[in-house]
């Protein structure tokens, strides 16, 4: 039966992946049964990785069959897998309702780190980023989030959860499909679950939420969460950035930085990453280095500088090898990391900004002529900044 038709008819049993521990002892109690059953269950669904009851042998076969009429334990299902000439491998995932989103696995030498999503969609609108050129769709749930996760381990057959020595899918990064922050509480439930050392066991040290700057909820991350933050930054001044991140209008740079600056935890053994897209001729002269350096004064920060990764439609063109070089050069002069990032999974659209479902399909022309018009303003803006100097 093939993905779009498997979820027709929806299974009204609850789910018991993405519920709290709380909750999933909880639902075992309601149906008669004692509260250590709550610490079983969860043990085969997240460390041995149980997709069905039967699957649960130290649990009485009355028992399962008990369970059987109440509950599922359910991962999202596989519409697409790609794998890169790079290893890259992406999945397309639906869900009960039909809607998908993407994930993605990023292979290093011996280990590797999961992207996932937390919307369908995106309720941003970044010019740079297929993702949004995406409406909104919903939100995903705990499970949902959590489900990526397990199906990625299911597709490398890491189940029971291994050390972290012999782990391939060693981290997580949430960086897929949405903005992470605008789904908090569904984000939460799901990285405490991946986060509990008796299950999937992923350390908060090994996980990255990464936000377009939603200032109000970045300190309640890392005082609920604990997480690494990385932010989606891509230029040094609120004019450029407003017209390619329009959320910079609402949480301009002078508050984003506030927030990162007193951000818990944040120190130089765990520095804030700023992603910085490389777009030509946008971003990416030395005065916009130079105006980098000034802004994130006083955080204890990281760079990461993402060669721009085109898709269909986009007006944008990636800066110059020597460029990114250069500007490279001159953070590190100041003395910052800033890795360039090798694009991975470009030749499945896997790579950094070019995830999107075919939830929806907009014009590509008018978005081109848009952006092409605002990114000349924008370029216009800073002309005038530097001459002003």
């Amino acid at each position: 039966m093939p993905p779009d038709s498997a979820h027709t008819v929806q299974d009204t049993r609850t789910n018991l992946v993405g519920l709290s521990r709380e909750a999933l002892t909880a639902a075992l109690v309601e149906v008669g049964e004692k509260p250590f059953r709550g610490k079983q269950v969860w043990h085969w669904i997240y460390h041995r990785g149980a997709t069905e009851f039967a699957q649960m042998t130290d649990l009485s076969k009355d028992l399962r069959a008990k369970l059987e009429p109440h509950f599922v334990v359910a991962r999202p299902v596989i519409a697409r897998e790609q794998t890169s000439v790079d290893r890259t491998r992406k999945w397309l995932m639906q869900f009960a309702d039909g809607q998908k989103a993407e994930a993605v696995f990023i292979p290093e030498e011996d280990r590797g780190a999961v992207c996932i999503s937390s919307q369908v969609g995106c309720t941003l609108t970044c010019r740079f980023c297929h993702t949004g050129t995406q409406r909104l769709v919903r939100n995903l749930t705990p499970a949902e989030i959590v489900g990526q996760f397990m199906v990625a381990r299911d597709s490398y057959g890491e189940w029971p959860t291994p050390t972290d020595e012999r782990r391939m899918l060693s981290n997580i990064v949430m960086m897929g499909m949405g903005e992470p922050l605008y789904n908090f509480e569904n984000v939460a439930t799901a990285l405490k679950i991946i986060m509990a050392d008796d299950g999937i066991a992923v350390g908060k040290r090994r996980i990255t939420l990464s936000t377009s700057g939603v200032v109000p909820e970045i300190h309640r991350c890392g005082e609920e969460l604990g997480v690494n933050l990385a932010i989606s930054l891509h230029a040094p001044d609120d004019d450029t950035r407003s017209v390619i991140m329009p959320i910079n209008k609402k949480y301009p740079l002078k508050d984003l930085m506030k927030a990162c600056r007193e951000y818990p935890g944040a120190s130089n053994a765990r520095r804030i990453t700023f992603e910085y897209v490389m777009l030509k001729g946008l971003n990416d002269t030395p005065a916009h280095a130079r105006a980098l350096i000034k802004l994130v004064k006083n955080i204890p920060c990281k760079f990461n500088l993402i060669p721009f990764n085109p898709w269909p439609g986009t007006p944008y063109e990636c800066s110059d090898a020597e460029t990114i070089e250069a500007f490279a050069q001159t953070l590190w002069e100041a003395g910052f990391t800033a890795p360039i990032r090798t694009p991975r999974g470009r030749d499945i659209l896997a790579a950094c900004g070019q995830l999107k479902t075919d939830s929806e399909r907009l014009s590509a022309k008018e978005k081109r002529v848009r952006d092409s018009q605002e990114a000349e303003v924008a370029k216009a803006a800073w002309a005038e900044k530097e001459a002003a100097l």
